[in-house]
């Protein structure tokens, strides 16, 4: 399988997740498919130019802690997402870190369910 349908698949899991997981969460809202899909791409693009920033400047912080910043920092790329997509709604960064623990965590077992065999 070669970059883009490997791109594409992934981004298709997440749009999933994101779409099935608000219902285990009282303070995540996702209005319609289109939305998580947006969520999706939003979130992919957050991750790749943003979140490398925050570690930078935040890195003080993630070392006093153990590492455990990041799931502050994985929280605000959350937020950042929220400002952007409409139709995506979390209500505070509790929700927003619960939620990004368990879309990682979940992206995870799905991409090594579906990983392809060579």
């Amino acid at each position: 399988m070669n970059f883009f349908m490997k791109l594409i698949l992934r981004v298709v899991i997440t749009a999933l997740l994101v779409l099935i997981l608000p219902y285990f969460f009282k303070g995540i809202e996702v209005n319609s498919l289109v939305t998580a899909f947006k969520v999706a791409l939003v979130l992919g693009l957050l991750n790749f130019f943003i979140k490398p920033i925050f570690v930078f400047f935040t890195l003080p912080f993630t070392v006093f802690s153990l590492g455990l910043f990041l799931l502050v920092i994985n929280g605000m790329i959350i937020m950042l997402c929220d400002y952007f997509v409409k139709g995506f709604d979390v209500q505070n960064i509790g929700w927003a870190i619960l939620f990004s623990v368990v879309l990682s965590l979940s992206q995870s077992l799905v991409y090594k369910l579906t990983e392809v065999k060579k």
